[in-house]
């Protein structure tokens, strides 16, 4: 009689499925790798929403209580 439970990628005749190519095994990646997928769309919306005006404008006013 055949099974009725679906079958899935992750268990197929009651075997693992081999582990795809370049896949890490925690499911976690490297923080350098998120770093590079994020920080261009950070830098757009900084410049879109004048982040980089408000930044430059703290560092100057830490700068000045610093005494520099």
């Amino acid at each position: 009689m055949a099974s009725t439970a679906p079958h899935t990628a992750a268990s197929v005749n009651g075997r693992q499925a081999p582990p795809q190519y370049g896949a890490n095994p925690a499911g976690r990646r490297h923080p350098l790798v998120a770093l590079a997928m994020v920080l261009p769309f950070a830098i757009t919306l900084a410049v879109v929403f004048g982040g980089v005006d408000a930044v430059i404008v703290q560092a100057s006013s830490v700068a000045g209580i610093l005494g520099r």
